[in-house]
C-alpha cells in the first residue's frame, strides 16, 4: 500500500558527509493523508536497530547522543518525504540506515494508522 523509497547511501570516508533521502509514496488505491512521525533508525553488522534521528509532523526532533550535533534530520510533508543530512560520518556510523514512517494514514482507510519501513539503505565509513 505505501512504499518508502530511499536515497543517498554510498561510501565515505571519515569526516565526510552524505545525505539520505526517503520518500513515502502510496497508490491510487492508497493515498496518504498524513503520516505522523518519520525517523532514520541504523543497523549495524551483530547490533540491534536503532533510533537515528526522528521528527513529528509540526517539526519536533529527537536525535540519538552519537547524532547530536552532526545529523540533521528534516522533512517535506508536501512530498512526505525525510532526509537525514550526515556529517563528520565516524566509522561507526556504518550501518544499514532505514526509513521509517509512523502513524500513516491512508484516504481509503480512515481512522486506521500504520507504520511501514523502507528495505534499508547501506552507509559505510572507511578509512
Amino acid at each position: 500500500q505505501v512504499h518508502l523509497a530511499e536515497s543517498g547511501g554510498g561510501l565515505v570516508e571519515p569526516g565526510g558527509s552524505l545525505t539520505l533521502s526517503c520518500v513515502a509514496a502510496g497508490t491510487i488505491f492508497s493515498i496518504i493523508e498524513s503520516i505522523d512521525a518519520m525517523a532514520w533508525y541504523r543497523q549495524a553488522p551483530g547490533k540491534q536497530r536503532e533510533l537515528v534521528a526522528s521528527m513529528s509532523s509540526v517539526g519536533r526532533t529527537n536525535y540519538v547522543d552519537d547524532a547530536k550535533g552532526r545529523f540533521t534530520i528534516s522533512r517535506d510533508n508536501a512530498k512526505n518525504a525525510v532526509y537525514l543530512q550526515m556529517n563528520s560520518l565516524k566509522p561507526e556510523d556504518t550501518a544499514v540506515y532505514y526509513c521509517n514512517a509512523g502513524g500513516v494514514r491512508l484516504r481509503n482507510t480512515p481512522g486506521i494508522a500504520r507504520d511501514y519501513w523502507g528495505q534499508g539503505i547501506q552507509v559505510t565509513v572507511f578509512s
